[in-house]
């Protein structure tokens, strides 16, 4: 059987004999995968035809609605997809982290684009930069969607995740994506996306996968595509100086297979939880997906002192794991994926054994539940010792991607933080310390040259992810060896896939394009408060300017009975004399606020469902007892939420006093109905 590719719309069968992909238990041909005779060009211009127009129609937050059910739609498919990944190799555990792993994220990126981005096409980075004296010239930064293709190219170790980690985040930025899988284990990201199409969720265009190889795909990429890559560092090396992709400065992200280090700090001996835990978590990523993670730990390091006791708890932990069939009952281990990546696996140890022993584990002998050694994948977990890390070259260069680590005795901090960064750039180290200062000089140490770090001690470790697990909040990826890209990263991962731009112009200009209202722009006169007028019917600058309101002694000695709040400035002329700030009595700030709300809002029932907090606050100048403030309120930012029947609307305030200087800014947030609702008059 070849594997079909889905590209412009259809399914298409390859016209050669394609590449086989086998079960790595058995050894038997599961399919066999080849893109020859697709015509990439047209690949690439149904993705910016169709795909991108598609996506780019609908806002964020309607991006973020079709992830949301397509996540829920893979949840209930996912008993499909664990039975085929069996066939990777893969644990029921191992797969959790694949499948169940790639859907949370999905979901995580469906939530963040809900509550973090607007519901608009364009997403605003930063405040606005006055670039003018008057303030009529200003600059705003602002972010769009690329009109390109977004090619995703990934690794075999995750067939699921790693496609949908990279889809999700292109998929909200507006851009559609085409997805080549690593050919050993397609067929299970085939069998997703092929789900994904029958869904019906996604708009025509915005995914379309490949099956084989590229073909000439990249001499028909232009300066609005991008490339995603997740592989070997040698095949990145060879993409990054593609004359299409240096003709045109596409934009190309790389996370590639490093050398991550895990730390036993000084402190934590034998004996103590961070002791216990940091064997555990070595083991552990030794043998989850039979060491097949980009992020596991290849360099364990240890005090020298205690290299004794780490060798001899990683043995009795390694002589736990059975190895065998992922589908026979008690494996907690499965084969590599394939022979070839068992076969360059084995190639590595005898690299890696030049400048180390071999302390836990036999590459000739060892025992297999359930299947048959020769046939499948296997290898056992391997660990070596290495003692003169100093001296070593391969260890810190050469990475057997497989069930093998290495334990390094250190002599001291600043040799532990040397040695790990060795590895010349990593997706992830973790230490194992309970000192807070000697973690922090760890961290510190080992942050340039490592995309994350983890920290664990016995307060965090129940609740703890892991030293291997990216999750979609946070970035993953490393500088140097690891590829010097970003993904994921929550809303970072999204603003990659988009084209970031500085506009400047008028206040007006500034407002009509980002969609927020900018100071300096024109006030309208709604004709009625503001706060009677339905979110649909809200225009930003709709204005109110309060009437004015003198502020009293008494309305500061009433307020500091009612909150508690008798600071100095607020209660003692003479001590208030004695602040250079104040040169006097003030009345406080949350009296001003509060003060504030009393001048613009309108009582009655209507519109506005509820104030749900203030951004941005700042007290610029404070207020004396004699002093007169009013307030200006302006509808600054909307973002409908369509589900719900209200919207987000962020009011521009502004408290002045009787000399029309700014004495407080910040912006209200409140929940405003799409329906419009009468006042007790009737109004």
């Amino acid at each position: 059987m070849i594997l079909q590719s889905y590209v412009c719309g259809a399914w298409q069968s390859g016209r050669d004999q394609g590449i086989a992909m086998r079960d790595a238990t058995t050894g038997d041909v599961i399919a066999e995968a080849s893109s020859a005779g697709l015509d990439f060009a047209a690949v690439l211009s149904h993705a910016r035809e169709v795909g991108g127009p598609n996506l780019r129609a609908l806002t964020f937050h309607e991006r973020a609605t079709l992830l949301k059910g397509l996540a829920k739609r893979l949840n209930e498919l996912k008993e499909e997809f664990y039975t085929l990944s069996y066939r990777t190799g893969a644990t029921k555990n191992d797969s959790m982290i694949d499948i169940d792993g790639g859907i949370g994220t999905v979901f995580v990126f469906a939530s963040k684009g809900s509550r973090e981005m607007p519901n608009a096409r364009v997403y605003l980075d930063g405040d606005v930069e006055g670039l003018s004296k008057a303030g009529t010239f200003v600059g705003q930064h602002l972010y769009v969607s690329r009109e390109g293709a977004a090619v995703h190219i990934n690794a075999f170790n995750f067939p699921v995740w790693g496609m949908l980690e990279k889809l999700a985040p292109t998929l909200l930025a507006g851009m559609p994506a085409i997805v080549k899988p690593a050919t050993a284990t397609a067929y299970l990201t085939e069998l997703v996306v092929r789900r994904i199409i029958e869904s019906g969720i996604l708009p025509e265009g915005a995914l379309q996968l490949v099956c084989g190889s590229l073909g000439n795909l990249f001499e028909h990429l232009n300066c609005q595509d991008m490339v995603s890559f997740t592989g070997s560092a040698h095949t990145a090396a060879r993409l990054r100086v593609h004359p299409s992709i240096i003709r045109h400065a596409v934009p190309f992200i790389a996370e590639t297979d490093s050398l991550n280090s895990s730390i036993l700090a000084l402190d934590a001996a034998p004996g103590t939880p961070e002791f216990d835990l940091f064997v555990k978590e070595v083991a552990r990523e030794m043998t989850v997906k039979a060491g097949q993670k980009c992020t596991a730990i290849r360099k364990a390091l240890v005090p020298a002192a205690v290299t004794g006791e780490v060798v001899s708890a990683l043995q009795t932990a390694l002589q736990k794991i059975v190895v065998g069939d992922p589908r026979a009952d008690g494996v907690r281990m499965g084969p590599l994926v394939s022979q070839e990546q068992r076969i360059d696996v084995l190639a590595r140890v005898v690299e890696l054994r030049r400048e180390a022993e071999l302390v836990a584990g036999n590459t000739d002998h060892f025992e297999v539940k359930g299947a048959d050694a020769a046939r499948g994948a296997f290898v056992p977990p391997l660990l070596l010792l290495c003692r003169d890390p100093q001296a070593a070259r391969a260890i810190h260069e050469v990475e057997a991607f497989g069930p093998v680590a290495t334990v390094l005795p250190y002599r001291d901090t600043a040799d532990a933080i040397l040695l790990a960064r060795r590895g010349e750039g990593s997706l992830a180290a973790s230490i194992f310390c309970a000192d807070e200062v000697l973690a922090s000089q760890l961290v510190l140490g080992l942050a340039p040259y490592h995309g994350r770090i983890l920290v664990v001690n016995q307060a965090c470790a129940k609740e703890s992810t892991g030293h291997g697990s990216p999750l979609a909040p946070l970035i993953h990826g490393g500088p140097g060896r690891a590829g010097g890209g970003e993904e994921m990263g929550g809303i970072r991962g999204v603003l990659h896939y988009m084209q970031r731009t500085a506009v400047q112009g008028s206040p007006d200009t500034i407002t009509a394009i980002g969609g927020r209202w900018v100071r300096g722009s024109r006030l309208r006169e709604p004709g009625r408060h503001p706060f009677r007028i339905p979110f649909h019917d809200l225009e930003l600058g709709d204005t109110l300017k309060s009437a004015e309101r003198e502020v009293t002694v008494a309305d500061i000695e009433q307020f500091a009975a009612l909150s508690g709040d008798t600071f100095y400035a607020h209660m003692s002329e003479t001590e208030a004399a004695r602040n250079p700030l104040f040169g006097g009595r003030v009345a406080h700030g949350y009296f001003l606020i509060s003060a504030a709300a009393g001048l613009f809002v309108d009582p009655d029932y209507g519109p506005v469902l509820g104030n749900y907090g203030l951004d941005e606050l700042r007290f610029v100048k404070p207020v004396k007892p004699g002093d007169k403030i009013k307030v200006r309120l302006t509808c600054a930012r909307k973002s409908l939420r369509a589900d719900k029947g209200w919207g987000e609307v962020g009011w521009d305030t502004e408290i002045t006093n009787q000399n029309q200087e700014t004495v407080a800014s910040y912006t209200v947030l409140t929940m405003v109905s799409v329906h419009a609702v009468p006042d007790s008059k009737g109004n």
